[in-house]
């Protein structure tokens, strides 16, 4: 799909072995934006992903998967001295997972080669690989670089519970991320670990600090989405879920095909979107969201491009 803009993802790149009632039930590539990046590779918008693995049986299968989904390696870099990280996903009853992951930040550097980033590409990073000092330097030579290029940066800080008790010594690489962002999108648990705020009209008002467009999601209750014209409840689409895993990731990857089908650039973010915009813009993450949570896979299926339209517009609707 050429829409004359590129878009990247910088985010860690993992295996993820899957577990249900304590058995493996499955293995494939993970990661929060390698997730995102992977469903709009389906979508044909070929996509780079900007990170780095080990030069292992491990990092062949994610690197082998993500071209045959469409996905760059690029600036996917295979280190010598490394493995590849592995993550274990445990599914509880309501098929929500917990995470043990196993890898070496130590080293990890990520690599210096930097993008060719032009006026209306769109970045898309997050989760706690965009704070950790390992990878921080590089990252932020990255983004601000991809800022001054004009491109758009979505942030998803992801940010568990499992690192609430670290979020004073992060706050402040939480909120530079924040201000760089020209879209915020994330979790209510995850602004009530890093902020111990429960109300999504007290998270927004912390956030407009450093951002102007926030997309807080809080599950079933749907996503509340603030800027400078004013504050909106979208509703979530009434389910039952097969897997969570990758629901976030793809609702950011539903943004951007939000943005890039509604023609939205710098110019039109920063002069302020209509009600209409941005109910199309949620409309397309939801059914990204909501494709991903039926399937066991952590992306949209390779032909959810060809259903998409009907689905933005089934949720329109219901909306109306």
């Amino acid at each position: 799909m050429n829409t004359g803009r590129t878009i990247y993802g910088i985010g860690e790149a993992l295996l993820d072995v899957i577990f249900k009632n304590k058995q493996p039930i499955g293995a494939t590539a993970g990661g929060s934006t390698l997730n995102a990046i992977v469903s709009l590779g389906r979508m044909d918008y070929q996509p780079f992903l900007i990170s780095e693995i080990g030069n292992d049986r491990i990092g062949d299968i994610i690197d082998d998967f993500l071209l045959k989904n469409g996905v760059s390696d690029r600036y996917l870099y295979r280190r010598e001295d490394s493995r590849s990280p592995l993550a274990l996903a445990f599914l509880n009853e309501n098929n929500d997972a917990e995470y043990e992951i196993f890898k070496d930040y130590a080293a990890q550097t990520l690599h210096e080669e930097m993008p060719p980033f032009t006026a209306d590409d769109i970045v898309t990073f997050g989760s706690f690989y965009s704070i950790n000092p390992a990878f921080r330097p590089q990252l932020l030579k990255y983004l601000q670089r991809a800022k001054a290029a004009g491109a758009l940066l979505v942030y998803d800080p992801n940010y568990r519970n499992h690192h609430a008790h670290k979020r004073e010594q992060m706050q402040a690489a939480l909120e530079e991320n924040f201000a760089l962002a020209d879209v915020v999108r994330g979790s209510n648990e995850d602004f009530q670990n890093i902020y111990g705020l429960q109300r999504v009209e007290d998270v927004a008002e912390r956030l407009h600090r450093f951002s102007k467009h926030i997309i807080i999601t809080a599950n079933a209750k749907g996503s509340y989405v603030s800027t400078p014209n004013g504050a909106a409840w979208y509703p979530a689409v009434p389910l039952q879920a097969v897997s969570t895993i990758g629901a976030g990731d793809n609702f950011n990857a539903g943004i951007i095909h939000g943005l890039l089908a509604g023609r939205i650039g710098r110019k039109e973010l920063e002069g302020g979107l209509s009600n209409e915009q941005w109910a199309g813009i949620i409309a397309s993450a939801t059914v990204f969201a909501t494709e991903v949570c039926q399937l066991s896979d952590n992306y949209v299926a390779a032909d959810f491009k060809e259903r998409v339209d009907e689905a933005v517009l089934a949720y329109l609707k219901l909306v109306d």
